[in-house]
Protein backbone atom coordinates (compact mmCIF):
# COMPACT_ATOMS: atom_id res chain seq x y z
CA UNK A 1 0.00 0.00 0.00
CA UNK A 2 2.86 2.37 0.93
CA UNK A 3 4.59 1.64 -2.35
CA UNK A 4 1.50 2.72 -4.27
CA UNK A 5 1.12 5.97 -2.32
CA UNK A 6 4.82 6.86 -2.09
CA UNK A 7 6.64 4.89 -4.80
CA UNK A 8 9.46 7.41 -5.10
CA UNK A 9 10.12 7.33 -1.35
CA UNK A 10 10.32 3.54 -1.30
CA UNK A 11 12.67 3.47 -4.25
CA UNK A 12 14.95 6.11 -2.77
CA UNK A 13 15.05 4.37 0.62
CA UNK A 14 16.20 1.18 -1.05
CA UNK A 15 19.08 3.07 -2.56
CA UNK A 16 20.04 4.67 0.76
CA UNK A 17 20.00 1.44 2.81
CA UNK A 18 23.18 -0.50 1.97
CA UNK A 19 22.70 -3.99 0.68
CA UNK A 20 24.38 -6.51 2.99
CA UNK A 21 26.09 -9.20 0.93
CA UNK A 22 25.67 -12.76 2.09
CA UNK A 23 28.80 -14.86 2.51
CA UNK A 24 29.38 -17.35 -0.30
CA UNK A 25 30.65 -20.07 2.04
CA UNK A 26 29.40 -22.10 4.92
CA UNK A 27 31.18 -23.66 7.87
CA UNK A 28 31.98 -27.36 7.90
CA UNK A 29 30.75 -27.51 11.50
CA UNK A 30 27.55 -26.17 13.01
CA UNK A 31 29.17 -25.64 16.41
CA UNK A 32 31.28 -22.68 17.41
CA UNK A 33 35.03 -23.25 17.00
CA UNK A 34 37.00 -23.74 20.19
CA UNK A 35 40.35 -22.05 19.85
CA UNK A 36 43.31 -23.57 21.66
CA UNK A 37 46.99 -22.77 21.90
CA UNK A 38 47.91 -26.18 23.28
CA UNK A 39 49.53 -27.48 20.11
CA UNK A 40 51.52 -24.50 18.89
CA UNK A 41 52.40 -22.33 21.89
CA UNK A 42 55.28 -22.94 24.30
CA UNK A 43 55.03 -21.69 27.86
CA UNK A 44 58.05 -22.01 30.13
CA UNK A 45 57.72 -24.49 32.96
CA UNK A 46 60.19 -25.65 35.62
CA UNK A 47 60.93 -28.82 33.64
CA UNK A 48 60.71 -27.29 30.17
CA UNK A 49 62.38 -23.94 29.53
CA UNK A 50 65.37 -22.70 27.49
CA UNK A 51 67.60 -22.34 30.55
CA UNK A 52 67.73 -26.12 31.04
CA UNK A 53 70.86 -27.33 29.20
CA UNK A 54 70.65 -30.20 26.73
CA UNK A 55 73.46 -31.86 24.80
CA UNK A 56 73.43 -35.09 22.86
CA UNK A 57 75.36 -37.96 24.40
CA UNK A 58 78.59 -39.22 22.84
CA UNK A 59 76.77 -42.27 21.50
CA UNK A 60 74.07 -40.14 19.91
CA UNK A 61 76.64 -37.77 18.44
CA UNK A 62 77.98 -40.72 16.46
CA UNK A 63 74.45 -41.52 15.29
CA UNK A 64 73.98 -37.88 14.27
CA UNK A 65 77.14 -38.06 12.17
CA UNK A 66 75.74 -41.10 10.38
CA UNK A 67 72.38 -39.38 9.84
CA UNK A 68 73.97 -36.25 8.38
CA UNK A 69 75.90 -38.36 5.85
CA UNK A 70 72.57 -39.14 4.18
CA UNK A 71 72.10 -35.53 3.11
CA UNK A 72 74.18 -33.12 1.03
CA UNK A 73 75.86 -30.53 3.29
CA UNK A 74 73.71 -27.71 1.91
CA UNK A 75 70.55 -29.70 2.72
CA UNK A 76 71.37 -30.93 6.20
CA UNK A 77 68.26 -29.14 7.47
CA UNK A 78 66.35 -32.12 6.10
CA UNK A 79 67.69 -34.12 9.06
CA UNK A 80 65.54 -32.12 11.49
CA UNK A 81 63.00 -34.92 12.01
CA UNK A 82 65.40 -37.79 12.81
CA UNK A 83 67.40 -35.50 15.10
CA UNK A 84 64.28 -34.42 16.97
CA UNK A 85 63.35 -38.07 17.39
CA UNK A 86 66.83 -38.87 18.67
CA UNK A 87 66.65 -35.98 21.14
CA UNK A 88 63.25 -37.14 22.36
CA UNK A 89 64.54 -40.66 22.94
CA UNK A 90 67.48 -39.36 24.94
CA UNK A 91 65.67 -36.68 26.94
CA UNK A 92 62.29 -38.40 27.30
CA UNK A 93 60.35 -35.71 25.45
CA UNK A 94 60.96 -32.96 22.90
CA UNK A 95 61.63 -30.02 25.18
CA UNK A 96 62.39 -26.49 24.01
CA UNK A 97 66.04 -27.15 24.84
CA UNK A 98 66.08 -30.20 22.58
CA UNK A 99 64.64 -28.12 19.75
CA UNK A 100 67.18 -25.36 20.27
CA UNK A 101 70.08 -27.82 20.21
CA UNK A 102 68.79 -29.39 17.00
CA UNK A 103 68.53 -25.91 15.48
CA UNK A 104 72.12 -25.17 16.49
CA UNK A 105 73.47 -28.40 15.04
CA UNK A 106 71.65 -27.96 11.74
CA UNK A 107 72.36 -24.23 11.54
CA UNK A 108 68.73 -23.33 11.01
CA UNK A 109 66.45 -20.76 12.70
CA UNK A 110 64.93 -22.21 15.89
CA UNK A 111 61.48 -21.22 14.65
CA UNK A 112 61.83 -23.66 11.76
CA UNK A 113 62.48 -26.46 14.23
CA UNK A 114 59.53 -25.36 16.39
CA UNK A 115 57.30 -25.54 13.31
CA UNK A 116 58.22 -29.17 12.73
CA UNK A 117 57.90 -30.20 16.39
CA UNK A 118 54.48 -28.58 16.74
CA UNK A 119 53.13 -30.03 13.48
CA UNK A 120 53.89 -33.72 14.01
CA UNK A 121 52.13 -35.36 16.94
CA UNK A 122 54.81 -38.01 17.45
CA UNK A 123 56.94 -35.35 19.15
CA UNK A 124 55.88 -35.16 22.80
CA UNK A 125 56.47 -31.60 23.91
CA UNK A 126 55.52 -32.34 27.48
CA UNK A 127 56.99 -35.07 29.73
CA UNK A 128 55.45 -38.51 29.39
CA UNK A 129 55.64 -41.60 31.56
CA UNK A 130 58.11 -44.44 31.26
CA UNK A 131 55.45 -46.32 29.31
CA UNK A 132 53.64 -44.22 26.71
CA UNK A 133 50.36 -46.01 26.01
CA UNK A 134 48.62 -45.05 22.76
CA UNK A 135 45.23 -46.69 22.30
CA UNK A 136 43.80 -46.85 18.80
CA UNK A 137 40.09 -45.95 18.84
CA UNK A 138 39.49 -45.66 15.09
CA UNK A 139 36.63 -47.59 13.46
CA UNK A 140 38.41 -50.94 12.83
CA UNK A 141 39.49 -51.12 16.48
CA UNK A 142 36.01 -50.03 17.57
CA UNK A 143 34.55 -52.97 15.66
CA UNK A 144 37.30 -55.61 15.87
CA UNK A 145 37.45 -58.20 18.62
CA UNK A 146 35.87 -56.97 21.83
CA UNK A 147 36.06 -53.35 20.61
CA UNK A 148 38.42 -50.58 21.69
CA UNK A 149 35.77 -49.04 23.97
CA UNK A 150 36.19 -51.96 26.34
CA UNK A 151 39.97 -51.63 26.19
CA UNK A 152 39.73 -47.94 27.03
CA UNK A 153 37.41 -48.66 29.95
CA UNK A 154 39.72 -51.40 31.26
CA UNK A 155 42.70 -49.02 31.16
CA UNK A 156 40.70 -46.27 32.85
CA UNK A 157 39.73 -48.60 35.66
CA UNK A 158 43.16 -50.18 36.06
CA UNK A 159 45.34 -47.06 35.91
CA UNK A 160 42.82 -44.73 37.53
CA UNK A 161 43.30 -42.09 34.83
CA UNK A 162 41.58 -41.03 31.64
CA UNK A 163 43.19 -40.36 28.24
CA UNK A 164 45.58 -37.43 28.23
CA UNK A 165 46.89 -37.97 31.75
CA UNK A 166 49.85 -39.56 33.53
CA UNK A 167 49.71 -41.78 36.59
CA UNK A 168 50.95 -40.34 39.88
CA UNK A 169 53.97 -42.65 39.89
CA UNK A 170 55.01 -41.34 36.47
CA UNK A 171 55.03 -44.80 34.90
CA UNK A 172 52.15 -44.52 32.45
CA UNK A 173 50.97 -41.77 30.12
CA UNK A 174 47.84 -42.75 28.26
CA UNK A 175 46.23 -41.19 25.18
CA UNK A 176 43.81 -42.09 22.39
CA UNK A 177 45.16 -42.02 18.82
CA UNK A 178 43.99 -42.57 15.28
CA UNK A 179 44.73 -45.65 13.16
CA UNK A 180 48.10 -47.30 13.81
CA UNK A 181 47.88 -49.65 10.84
CA UNK A 182 47.28 -52.95 12.63
CA UNK A 183 43.56 -53.13 11.83
CA UNK A 184 43.52 -56.89 11.17
CA UNK A 185 44.65 -57.48 14.77
CA UNK A 186 42.24 -55.05 16.37
CA UNK A 187 41.89 -53.90 19.06
CA UNK A 188 45.49 -52.90 19.73
CA UNK A 189 47.70 -50.41 21.54
CA UNK A 190 51.19 -49.05 20.98
CA UNK A 191 53.38 -48.86 24.08
CA UNK A 192 56.60 -46.97 23.40
CA UNK A 193 57.80 -48.60 20.15
CA UNK A 194 55.93 -51.91 20.49
CA UNK A 195 52.51 -53.02 19.23
CA UNK A 196 50.30 -55.24 21.38
CA UNK A 197 47.36 -56.68 19.46
CA UNK A 198 44.28 -58.90 19.69
CA UNK A 199 43.57 -57.37 23.08
CA UNK A 200 40.86 -58.18 25.58
CA UNK A 201 40.07 -56.31 28.81
CA UNK A 202 41.82 -59.09 30.72
CA UNK A 203 44.96 -59.17 28.56
CA UNK A 204 45.49 -55.39 28.61
CA UNK A 205 45.29 -55.39 32.41
CA UNK A 206 47.77 -58.27 32.59
CA UNK A 207 50.10 -56.39 30.23
CA UNK A 208 49.98 -53.16 32.23
CA UNK A 209 50.55 -55.08 35.46
CA UNK A 210 53.59 -56.84 34.00
CA UNK A 211 55.04 -53.56 32.76
CA UNK A 212 54.63 -51.99 36.19
CA UNK A 213 56.38 -54.93 37.83
CA UNK A 214 59.23 -54.75 35.31
CA UNK A 215 59.87 -51.12 36.28
CA UNK A 216 61.12 -52.28 39.69
CA UNK A 217 62.05 -55.87 38.89
CA UNK A 218 64.04 -56.36 35.68
CA UNK A 219 63.47 -60.11 35.95
CA UNK A 220 59.70 -59.69 35.68
CA UNK A 221 58.26 -61.36 32.59
CA UNK A 222 56.51 -59.03 30.12
CA UNK A 223 54.44 -60.43 27.22
CA UNK A 224 56.22 -60.26 23.89
CA UNK A 225 54.98 -57.60 21.45
CA UNK A 226 52.48 -58.72 18.85
CA UNK A 227 49.17 -60.58 19.14
CA UNK A 228 48.28 -61.62 22.68
CA UNK A 229 45.77 -64.20 21.45
CA UNK A 230 48.25 -66.89 20.42
CA UNK A 231 48.45 -65.90 16.77
CA UNK A 232 51.90 -65.50 15.26
CA UNK A 233 51.02 -62.50 13.11
CA UNK A 234 47.67 -61.94 11.42
CA UNK A 235 46.82 -65.44 10.22
CA UNK A 236 43.25 -66.70 10.38
CA UNK A 237 42.53 -67.88 13.93
CA UNK A 238 40.42 -70.71 12.46
CA UNK A 239 43.41 -72.12 10.60
CA UNK A 240 44.21 -72.33 6.91
CA UNK A 241 41.07 -72.02 4.77
CA UNK A 242 42.58 -71.72 1.29
CA UNK A 243 45.71 -72.58 -0.72
CA UNK A 244 45.35 -76.19 0.40
CA UNK A 245 45.91 -77.63 -3.08
CA UNK A 246 49.22 -78.38 -4.78
CA UNK A 247 51.56 -75.41 -4.74
CA UNK A 248 51.46 -73.61 -8.08
CA UNK A 249 54.54 -74.13 -10.25
CA UNK A 250 55.41 -71.51 -12.89
CA UNK A 251 56.45 -74.33 -15.26
CA UNK A 252 52.81 -75.43 -15.43
CA UNK A 253 52.03 -72.27 -17.39
CA UNK A 254 54.88 -72.65 -19.91
CA UNK A 255 54.09 -73.81 -23.45
CA UNK A 256 55.47 -77.18 -24.44
CA UNK A 257 55.70 -76.58 -28.19
CA UNK A 258 58.88 -74.56 -27.94
CA UNK A 259 57.28 -71.33 -29.17
CA UNK A 260 58.12 -69.52 -25.92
Amino acid sequence: MASKLFPAVVRSSRQIIPQVSKPQWRSFSAVAPKLSDTLHVHRNKPDNNPSIPFKFSKENEKIIDEILKRYPPQYKKAAVMPLLDLGQRQHGFTSISVMNEVARLLEMPPMRVYEVATFYTMYNREPVGKYFVQVCTTTPCQLGGCGSDKIVQAINNHLGITPGHTTDDGLFTYIEVECLGACVNAPMVQINDDYYEDLTPESIVQLLTALKESATNPAAKVPAPGPLSGRETCENSAGLTNLKEVVWNPEQMMRKDGEL
